[in-house]
């Protein structure tokens, strides 16, 4: 079990990323994977994947991950270092590789500690093979992942995150408990011994599977943000979450500096920057009760 986080004299500002279309313009397993070692196009494999999974009531990413797995088998030893290789190969949105520490730099400009985190029903090893996670980009990378046996060869789903127990991770990071393994995300907490409150929590996702982050966050006060692909401009998913009450905004999935999401989330900085304040100048009120 690794070592819990703990509150420290900084506010933290917690945000979490979906992975596919949301950091990336596509699915990471279609962006050389599938067509390595697979006799057909994308939406085919895909295809075949949702049979697996209807005909065998297998969990969505179960089935994804078997279908890899299966059609790895005498074309490619299906390693974590050949998943990090292909993850090195994923093409990342306009801005991505720049953006984790020029938001962090900024939010310590405001003595607000922004911590990056990543849940995603994709490849934990393919996530890690990218450059921003190479180069330290993110707090945790909450994603699937294989069992490997001591040859270094998948063998079996480790973790299969889902769109519904994504929600599980958003209490892990409020309450400092980032070990998959440690149950204390179940132990009570104070209110005022919570390392990363709801309403510093930001999350960042592009479509349906998102809904129930979007949803838990904005119940607690925090910010969900819905990302359309800059290079299409096609609005239509996230202008349904907004009508729905999903989201609370939405953006160009374009990291650059002075860009939309650029602009909204300094702008979510400097206000959990004023609420922590307020926040520290209550606390210190009830002191003297």
């Amino acid at each position: 079990m690794t070592e819990r986080k703990v509150k420290g004299d900084k506010p933290v500002l917690a945000i979490c990323y979906d992975f596919d279309k949301t950091l990336s313009p596509d699915d990471m397993q279609a962006q050389g994977y599938i067509q390595k070692v697979y006799d057909g196009d994308v939406s085919s494999f895909w295809n075949e994947c949702n049979e697996i999974s209807l005909r065998g009531d297998v969990d969505p990413n179960l089935a994804y991950m078997f279908k890899m797995k299966q059609e790895a088998e005498g074309r490619v030893i299906f390693t974590r270092e050949k998943l990090m290789e292909y993850g090195a190969g994923v093409k990342l949105f306009p801005g991505v590789s720049e953006w984790f520490e020029r938001i962090r730099a900024y939010g310590s400009s405001k003595e607000v500690a922004v911590e990056h985190y990543i849940i995603s029903s994709g490849l934990k090893e393919m996530i890690e093979g990218t450059s921003p996670a190479k180069a330290g980009a993110f707090e945790q990378v909450f994603a699937s992942s294989f069992y490997y046996n001591d040859r270094g060869v998948a063998v079996w789903p480790a973790q299969a995150v889902n769109y519904t127990n994504k929600t599980q991770f958003l209490f892990r990071i409020s309450k400092g408990v980032l070990d998959v393994n440690d149950v204390g995300v179940n132990e009570y907490f104070a209110p005022e011994d919570i390392r990363v409150p709801f309403r510093n929590i930001v999350y960042i996702g592009d479509s349906d599977t998102d809904i129930p982050c979007m949803k838990l966050v904005n119940s607690y006060g925090g910010h969900s943000i819905g990302v359309y692909n800059c290079e299409t401009g096609d609005k239509r998913k996230v202008h349904k979450m907004l009508k729905d009450n999903r989201i609370r905004y939405f953006a160009a999935a374009d990291y650059r500096e002075g860009t939309e999401i650029d602009t909204l989330v300094k702008a979510i900085i400097d206000r959990t920057a004023a609420n922590e304040a307020l926040e520290k100048i209550y606390l210190k009120c009830r002191e003297e009760l």
